[in-house]
């Protein structure tokens, strides 16, 4: 329960994942946070809502969460994390879905060969996005590949996920749709038909979500309990010292 994987920058100084690493790191190439490696069961996430966001394991009624193994699959069907500097506010309807935000940064599903490690921080090529309604939330997957994958040059947009690894995106939307029925929960819902955005619909989601995260950090939009604490956000009234982070930490 007391688990938490904290990040620093190259100089050693504690930064939050959720707000010091920028959404870009290249033209049409975002940074990914690795919260769960592929085929693993632990439900880690960015835990928005402590100082620095470390990475934590999610807690349901005092205890770990784990993801079951759902037939014919192990744990997570990808390397799962989030995109730095994203929000999906609760307080947005979300025009596609009609439900609001589910108070998280975006969810994405590296489909690349490697198994990523937790706390990694990844570069990855946009290729589609699933809209996913959670217990009436409105709760985005992007389906992403590292940049540094032997074979990310043939990936471009959703349909080469189709045609190249056929059977995976099929397999995705299982995945989501049953994951929590193991737990006594119903199945989970989606948008368009469970149908796949492409590239550029995901790219505009992602930069709506973008845009919420900065009203966040801004104080434009009360967070309710989120922690904005960053050291690099010039325009943030929640920037503090790295000496602080640290205290924050020790």
């Amino acid at each position: 329960l007391e688990y938490r994987v904290f990040l620093k920058n190259e100089n050693g100084q504690y930064i939050s994942p959720f707000h010091d690493i920028s959404m870009y790191a290249d033209k049409d190439v975002f940074h990914m946070v690795v919260e769960v490696p592929r085929w693993s069961n632990a439900k880690m996430e960015i835990a928005t809502k402590d100082p620095l966001n470390p990475i934590k394991q999610d807690v349901k009624k005092g205890k770990l969460r784990y993801v079951a193994n759902l037939f014919p699959y192990k744990g997570y069907i990808w390397n799962y994390g989030a995109i730095p500097q994203t929000w999906e506010y609760p307080g947005h309807n979300d025009k596609h879905t009609g439900c609001c935000g589910d108070n998280d940064p975006i969810d994405v599903c590296e489909i690349g060969s490697k198994v990523c490690a937790r706390g990694e921080i990844i570069r990855v090529k946009v290729l589609g996005i699933l809209a996913m309604i959670d217990e009436g939330e409105t709760d985005w997957k992007v389906i992403a590949i590292n940049v540094d994958d032997p074979e990310a040059a043939n990936y471009n947009d959703i349909n080469d996920v189709k045609r190249l690894k056929p059977g995976y995106l099929e397999a995705t939307v299982d995945w989501f749709r049953r994951y929590k029925v193991p737990d006594g929960k119903p199945e989970n819902e989606f948008a368009f038909n469970a149908e796949f955005k492409d590239k550029d619909f995901a790219v505009d989601i992602i930069k709506s979500t973008h845009d919420l995260w900065r009203a966040l950090v801004t104080k434009k939009i009360d967070g309710k309990g989120i922690s904005c604490m960053n050291t690099t956000v010039s325009e943030s009234p929640y920037k503090c010292d790295p000496e602080v982070a640290k205290a924050i930490v020790d």
